[in-house]
């Protein structure tokens, strides 16, 4: 009983601090129009300013992987919630377009350092038959994160568009204050024989070679193709995501207040779902089958929001993106950090790699497409998402085969 307190103890940490991280990155998104007219940005701006984040968090994943085997997964974990204090507040007070891009900068690196952590955390703490229980919280406090971040954002603005951002520094350091008294290193508790087998495993990775060489070479590991889905559904989605109140407030004439409302109403499903059925959705279906069918979704659903004109219709549409995106993260999550075996923080590093890279090529594209049809960014989201969709069709049946040759 001790030793289960203790593990939903840390998991309850490491969901405090992922929650305030992305509760951070979500205050920007209703806001991003105000930002426009204020400091006098262009789609291709805003497209580039959320790239900044994504490009130093893909900079940075790999090594803070790396680091949170050698080091330990909570000395990251501090490291990054001081980083993203400094972020929220140099947002604060920036004045021009350069100081967004240093704060955004900061951010993907306190991201980098944070997220790999946290999932060779829960997975310390969790074994193979509650990994997706414990995944699914992880990732809910994401979701969480996201919903409570645009809220916060659209109604604080009418105080200051400020406001919210002196308050998500001032959580930062909170948080990594209760990181640092309350959470125990979780590899310290692992027996002699699995540290010595991470051991093992550390020495090959540092022959690895640098992020690109890795990345390059990521092509032979089993979990490949979770990696390859990862960077589509980050592209597709960033596509969505990035723009999302820039095309509401540019068609239909929505407010901050407005689009917070449905960014909240569109991720509180997810956020539910991963708390209480994600697992049973997981174990019932299989991890390659949900991941298909979430793929499907996402993408017919971001197709239709550009055929929609009533309020309600846009709030729906939003909520079954959401709600399949939602589930599809730590399902890829979960299906990966069970081919990982001893290196956990290894793969979570390259599935923040390959999550940043969609979300660095994904806004610069999405930006530019704006400023040419505010529609076609949503039409080449939904174009890759069918596509991977496909791909993760055609896997799953050579998955198939090789099963029952080896049968």
């Amino acid at each position: 009983m001790a030793i289960l307190l203790k593990k939903q103890g840390a998991i309850l940490i490491l969901m405090l601090n992922l929650f305030l991280v992305f509760t951070g990155v979500g205050l920007v998104i209703p806001i991003i129009p105000m930002f426009m007219e204020e400091l006098g940005i262009t789609g291709s701006a805003v497209g580039l300013l959320v790239a900044a984040f994504s490009l130093t968090q893909f900079l940075f994943s790999p090594l803070a992987g790396r680091l949170a085997d050698s080091n330990g997964r909570k000395k990251m974990i501090l490291i990054g919630m001081i980083i993203f204090a400094v972020s929220e507040w140099l947002f604060g007070i920036a004045g021009s377009s350069m100081l967004l891009f240093v704060s955004r900068m900061l951010g993907g690196i306190a991201a980098a350092l944070i997220m790999p952590a946290v999932m060779a955390f829960a997975a310390d703490v969790t074994s193979e038959e509650d990994r997706a229980t414990g995944m699914g919280y992880i990732t809910a406090s994401i979701t969480t994160g996201f919903i409570i971040g645009p809220g916060i954002g659209g109604y604080a603005a009418e105080f200051g568009v400020r406001v919210p951002f002196f308050a998500a520094a001032v959580a930062g350091l909170i948080a990594a204050c209760v990181t640092l008294l309350f959470l125990r290193e979780s590899k310290l508790e692992r027996s002699a024989a699995s540290a010595t087998a991470t051991a093992a495993a550390a020495a090959p990775a540092q022959e690895r070679g640098n992020l690109f060489v890795q990345l390059m070479r990521s092509y032979r590991a089993p979990y490949f193709l979770g990696l390859v889905i990862v960077f589509v559904m980050s592209f597709g989605l960033a596509n969505f995501e990035t723009l999302f109140s820039m095309f509401v407030n540019q068609k239909f004439g929505f407010g901050p207040k407005d689009i917070a409302f449905i960014l909240t109403f569109g991720s509180i499903a997810g956020a539910v779902v991963q708390l209480t059925a994600f697992s049973w959705i997981l174990n019932r279906f299989g991890e390659r089958r949900v991941i298909s069918i979430c793929l499907l979704l996402s993408g017919l659903f971001i197709l239709l929001t550009l055929f929609v004109h009533k309020y309600w219709l846009i709030c729906a549409v939003t909520f079954i993106v959401f709600l399949a995106t939602d589930i599809l993260r730590p399902a890829v999550s979960t299906q990966m950090s069970k081919l990982a075996k001893d290196q956990q923080g290894y793969v979570a590093g390259l599935n923040s790699a390959f999550t940043s890279l969609g979300n660095i090529i994904g806004p610069i594209v999405a930006g530019a497409l704006f400023d040419m049809n505010i529609n076609f960014p949503y039409l080449l989201a939904c174009i890759v998402l069918v596509l991977c969709f496909g791909l993760s069709l055609r896997a799953g049946k050579r998955e198939g085969r090789k099963s029952k040759m080896a049968a």
